[in-house]
């Protein structure tokens, strides 16, 4: 052997990390993105994220769109709970018209964005239990799931991608079988999440895979600007609906669960906490939806403000029979409906945490710049430095617990 080799055979010894692709395939990763990881044994080292696979100019399309054809590029931001996405978008049109929209239309929204937040908590709970090895609580709860989808189908008759409501309020009144199976939802549901957690919460195996795995500090979660339950997890109560409410969450009591370590077992806990204030938000809600209409017959016909009649496509009926509606529908379609020169932000609280849209007008059909406030983009930033130093399955179960949406990280 000569003495080049030896030298490269020695090097080869000394050498202990070794460097592996977790992803961009979707089994390990739970979307299309990519860690570069360097590992030693089942030890990471260090960790370089790669995004960019499925990037589709989000922001710039929107940019050649009419406001209303917007909502759709929304629904594929955060696919696990669109209707959230949905509701804020209409939200900052809103702000910058000028549209105050009326106390069941807010209600009617609550309802919606509180079944997005427990489908979006349900899938990421369950995962997390997947990638620790448990699958019977996954199959379980997605059965609910299913229910909450054929709540939005009977309401705006899609499932995942909803472009559910509009500007002002919905594009029609919630018919009886959607409250109806709203009803038969809240029924059932208690019974099931409790069975969950029952498998999970103090399960030994869970917690031991799942206590100290993937900590962050508040100071480092706040420097990096989480905000939604991977910060709160960490042991900031900061929630939008609190600190800044809209859709009248001031009328709500609930609290905000919070955690002490940020790892992935307080992430766990704090979404399942955060289900069942969701849960009880909506009986409220509906408490509420029912008082109004006991003591006004007239607000079971009211789902859309009257001063969006601009940006509100007329009645099907209407647009058949009447010249003044049939104008207002082709200006909708055609996209001719301008909205105020201005410059807004809003926020809501969105299942992965604050999801906000900065909009400027220049008084045309189209948003001269609109950006979208993606918290995935926020949480994978701080992965490496949030798995550097523990396993490889530690690692695994981190993703899954910040619940980063391939779809919103990758706008």
């Amino acid at each position: 052997m000569t003495e080049q080799n030896i030298q490269l055979a020695e090097e080869s010894l000394a050498k202990q990390s070794t460097t592996l692709n977790l992803g961009p395939t979707h089994p390990a990763t739970h979307g299309v993105f990519q860690n570069i990881m360097e590992i030693d044994g089942e030890r990471v080292l260090s960790t370089v994220p790669t995004i960019g696979y499925i990037h589709r100019a989000f922001e710039k399309i929107a940019e050649r769109r009419p406001y209303y054809q917007v909502t759709p590029l929304t629904d594929r931001l955060n696919y696990c709970s669109a209707p959230i996405n949905n509701m804020g978008w209409h939200m900052t049109i809103e702000k910058l018209i000028g549209i105050k929209t009326p106390k069941r239309v807010d209600y009617m929204r609550v309802i919606i964005m509180e079944l997005a937040r427990i489908a979006d908590h349900l899938i990421c709970n369950s995962v997390v239990a997947v990638d620790t090895g448990a699958l019977t609580g996954f199959t379980y709860v997605f059965q609910w799931r299913e229910l909450i989808y054929e709540i939005y189908e009977e309401i705006c008759g899609s499932r995942l991608t909803t472009n559910i409501g509009r500007v002002g309020g919905f594009e029609r009144n919630f018919t009886e079988v959607a409250w109806q199976k709203i009803d038969k939802f809240m029924d059932g549901f208690p019974k099931v999440m409790r069975e969950f957690e029952a498998l999970l919460n103090r399960n030994r195996i869970f917690m031991e895979r799942c206590i100290g795995a993937g900590p962050i500090s508040a100071e480092r979660a706040l420097n990096y600007s989480f905000t939604g339950p991977n910060l709160r997890a960490a042991g900031v109560d900061y929630d939008v609906r609190v600190a800044q409410p809209y859709s009248s969450y001031e009328d709500f009591d609930f609290k905000i669960p919070i955690g002490t370590t940020g790892d992935v077992y307080d992430r766990y806990m704090v979404r399942n906490d955060e289900i069942w204030e969701s849960y009880k938000i909506i009986q409220q809600a509906l408490q509420k939806i029912a008082a109004l209409e006991q003591a006004d017959p007239t607000q079971k016909e009211i789902f859309y403000a009257p001063e969006s009649d601009a940006y509100h496509l007329p009645a099907k009926e209407d647009v058949y029979t009447k010249m003044e509606a049939l104008i207002y529908h082709f200006k909708m379609i055609m996209g001719e409906v301008t909205v105020p020169v201005g410059e807004v932000y809003h926020g809501v609280e969105g299942a992965n945490g604050e999801v906000g849209y900065y909009l400027i007008s220049d008084g045309g059909r189209t948003p001269y710049r609109l950006h979208f406030r993606r918290p995935c983009f926020i949480y994978y930033q701080a992965y490496p430095e949030i798995v550097s130093g523990g396993l490889l399955s530690d690692a695994i179960i981190t993703l899954s617990s910040l619940n980063v949406i391939a779809g919103e990280l990758d706008a």
